[in-house]
């Protein structure tokens, strides 16, 4: 069950970041400019933040393996109108209709974890799970750059078919059918409030970044995200059954992992969304070559992969956590450094160490969360956690390409090769906030689950 859960989790992952190396391709052969591009990656996290809260109400209502299965089919439909996509318009509608499927994928996938596995197995557990989401976001650039060069960037979709199809059947043979006799009702008014919270959000951040009519726009929406938040706050109040149960943010150990790993989010989507147009633009590189040198960061990831768990388990995840949230502040600022000419060669090993480091990180966010949940509340828990998750990541695209499309437009020309240098900023910026909400901790924090402070956590645990 990891394993295919992991699998799904890699697939909605990679199609969310492999575009990053093909969209200067993509922007070619629609003959637009590659900051326009970015609505082919914040569209397909939309249909994910937009449609996640749905995704508890679904699994209880039909059960984890048939909603598991459709949202599969969903997603290779949607792949499918990608790869044959003739016009940017089409392939940003295709790209919705993939992000609805992923919205269901990997949540479901998640709460059938939760529900099957023992507090004290989770980091285990969560350590294979969450390798393939650290994995993909980084190994992304590298499948798009290589088949972009190769073949063609609609080759980034076909492939989802036969990996899709072979999903499909493993799903059915054994991902059990775990489903709620008697679920409550399923809360529209709220779903429609906090999708309109959430795409004004998105949108008005996407449009910051294209020309002065539709920053106009952008702004607009902008005053909309945090009316449409408050009316749905007011609903959720009033309603027993929300369908983002804000209150689950008086967990403490869940609050922080959904707030510091919020910046984090936010600050990694927006280096992988620049540095692969970075190395193509400024340093000459091929969609390929700039795919192969971030690669290095997953290779890190795999290396961490083996300490991670008895890290957490000897340290806590408290005085982890902190030390790992330094690693992405630093590479922003040393990627702000960077000047057009020959790839530094110790822009490979930064980025390998920064892949060690989101190991660290991700795999502390994504246990701690649910280390102090009730088993009674997992389901809501998964469905806040994930829309969150989405949500971060969509606006660490959106604020990179608004960065780097004002930095282009306001910039005097002598100032303008620093237009990527002002995104990698920004992202750091984002990024130290994380760690202030990290030392909130207590000292031990999420033992149940890692062991962590001796013997009477362990029996905790067990």
């Amino acid at each position: 069950m990891a394993l295919i859960v992991a699998s799904l989790m890699l697939m909605e992952q990679l199609d969310g970041t492999a575009l990053t190396t093909a969209l200067p391709a993509i922007a070619h052969d629609f003959h637009v400019g590659i900051p326009a591009t970015s609505i082919t990656l914040t569209v397909y996290m939309l249909g994910l933040a937009a449609l996640i809260p749905a995704s508890g109400y679904m699994a209880e209502r039909f059960g984890s393996r048939l909603t598991l299965r459709w949202a599969i089919g969903l997603f290779l439909s949607g792949s499918l109108i990608c790869a044959r996509a003739h016009s940017l318009p089409v392939l940003a509608i295709a790209r919705l209709v993939q992000g609805a499927g992923g919205a269901m994928m990997v949540p479901v996938g998640r709460l059938v974890i939760l529900r099957s596995v023992a507090k004290a197995e989770l980091l285990s557990i969560m350590a294979w799970v969450m390798l393939p989401a650290t994995i993909g976001p980084m190994a992304g650039p590298v499948l798009g750059g290589v088949l972009t060069s190769w073949l063609s960037w609609r080759w980034i979709f076909y492939i989802n078919i036969p990996l899709g199809l072979l999903a499909i059947v493993l799903t059915g043979r054994f991902i059990p059918q775990i489903r709620t006799t008697r679920p409550p009702p399923f809360d529209l008014k709220g779903n429609i409030l906090s999708a309109t919270a959430l795409g004004a959000l998105i949108f008005g951040m996407e449009l910051l970044g294209h020309g002065q009519t539709a920053r106009l726009a952008g702004i607009g929406l902008g005053l909309l995200a945090p009316m449409a938040a408050l009316a749905y706050i007011r609903h959720a109040r009033g309603t027993a059954h929300p369908v983002l149960d804000l209150s689950l943010l008086r967990i403490p150990t869940f609050r922080v992992s959904v707030l510091a790993g919020g910046l984090t989010r936010i600050a990694t989507a927006g280096t992988i969304f620049l540095l692969p147009s970075l190395l193509q633009v400024r340093f000459g590189a091929s969609a390929a070559q700039s795919g192969l040198v971030t690669f290095l960061a997953p290779m890190g990831a795999l290396a961490m992969r083996l300490v991670v768990s008895h890290a957490y388990r000897g340290l806590g995840f408290r005085r982890v956590m902190c030390a790992g949230s330094l690693a992405l502040p630093g590479m922003c600022l040393l990627l702000a450094l960077l000047r057009p000419g020959t790839i530094p060669d110790w822009l490979l090993l930064l980025l390998a160490f920064n892949g060690m480091g989101q190991t660290l990180l991700f795999t502390g966010y994504n246990t701690i969360a649910y280390a102090d949940m009730p088993a009674a509340r997992m389901s809501a828990a998964t469905s806040l956690y994930a829309t969150c998750q989405q949500t971060m990541l969509t606006l660490g695209i959106c604020m990179a390409a608004a960065m780097l499309g004002m930095a282009q437009a306001l910039l005097p020309p002598p100032w303008r090769l620093h237009d990527y240098s002002v995104a990698f900023i920004a992202c750091g910026v984002v990024a130290v906030g994380a760690l202030p909400l990290l030392l909130r901790l207590s000292a031990d924090a999420g033992a149940s689950v890692s062991g962590h402070g001796g013997p009477k956590n362990a029996n905790k645990s067990k």
